[in-house]
């Protein structure tokens, strides 16, 4: 293709597409010359590209159309209201959607704390094959505290995040597997119940709930969410009713990003709160009722909150526009 020759022929046509751009105003017959010249120079793009990739036209033109369109489809929706929306409306529909997956997983986290819990405070002989003597009553008697003084507040609130957050991706990215949340679960609910049944076995089970609650309701409940998130795209893998499998996998999974990016701020302050609430010198008392109440205005914003825009139609997924296609599901 002669370059030359291309540009002269077309371009009365992009001078032409600049300023119906740069009008501030423009009549039906001005709308729809603007689409038309914005169509034929997509296509003149798009044969630049294949034919003759000359990187200044490529450029021009690329600028040109992409004009074109920000005029054809409007102005951008401003972040601050993107924001919003994602945080108020997609991350508790997105939630919200997954309620009975996470149920599934706070009952498996559940049992498998209560259970080893009673195990290894009430049966010596288990706990000691786990754990030695020696280890268990230093355990008991100053590394469990100790755990929650040993670095600065702010680092320790940067690493407890980070340590969270790789658990939390964890079970987001792995969950299509269906048994990777599950083995997540069981061993962190195992590891807690082990340290409650030592505490327990030497006197220090309330020490232990002072200083597991504050943070430990927020931030488990984060994890089980993750969790209970990569069950729900599992099943929709499993069992995708009406919409073929593909798409019901791909809708559950856009819907999982929602909640892994909505857990981050989450687990930051979980994180928080366990470097400078848990180890402070606040009553008891104080200190746990901090930690239930933030854990309580999280689950409203994700069953109170999530509920009411999900009756609303709202999925956490991305609308028909940005998937940029749809499928019809069977009668």
């Amino acid at each position: 293709m002669d370059t030359d020759a291309f540009i002269a022929v077309n371009r009365p046509q992009w001078e032409r597409l600049q300023e119906l751009v740069r009008s501030r105003y423009l009549d039906t017959a001005g709308i729809d010359e603007l689409i038309a010249l914005y169509q034929e120079t997509s296509t003149h793009l798009s044969t630049v590209r294949s034919t003759n990739p000359d990187p200044a036209l490529i450029a021009r033109l690329s600028l040109l159309v992409h004009r074109a369109r920000l005029r054809i489809t409007g102005a951008q929706v401003p972040l601050w209201r993107n924001l919003r929306r994602f945080f108020w409306e997609d991350l508790p529909a997105a939630l919200y959607t997954a309620r009975w997956s996470t149920a599934l997983a706070a009952t498996i986290f559940l049992l498998s704390t209560v259970i080893s819990g009673l195990y290894f405070g009430l049966d010596s002989t288990a706990r000691d094959l786990v754990v030695p003597e020696e280890a268990q009553r230093h355990l008991a008697q100053r590394e469990f505290v100790a755990y929650y003084f040993a670095d600065d507040a702010t680092g320790f609130a940067a690493e407890v995040w980070t340590n969270n957050a790789w658990i939390a991706v964890q079970a987001v990215v792995f969950g299509v597997t269906g048994f990777w949340p599950v083995v997540m679960l069981l061993q962190n609910g195992l590891n807690i119940g082990l340290s409650a049944g030592v505490m327990g076995a030497y006197g220090g089970l309330g020490t232990f709930f002072v200083f597991i609650l504050p943070h430990g309701l927020l931030e488990m409940t984060a994890v089980i969410v993750g969790a209970g998130a990569g069950l729900h795209t599992f099943w929709a893998w499993v069992r995708p009713g009406p919409l073929p499998r593909l798409w019901s996998l791909s809708q559950a999974a856009r819907a999982l990003v929602t909640v892994a990016i909505g857990l981050v701020p989450v687990l930051l302050l979980s994180g928080v709160i366990e470097a400078f609430v848990t180890p402070s010198g606040l009553p008891p008392a104080v200190r746990i009722g901090i930690g239930v109440l933030v854990w309580a205005l999280f689950l409203l914003f994700m069953l109170g909150r999530g509920r009411q825009v999900h009756r609303a139609g709202i999925t956490g997924d991305l609308t028909e526009e940005q998937v940029g296609s749809t499928v019809a599901t069977a009668a």
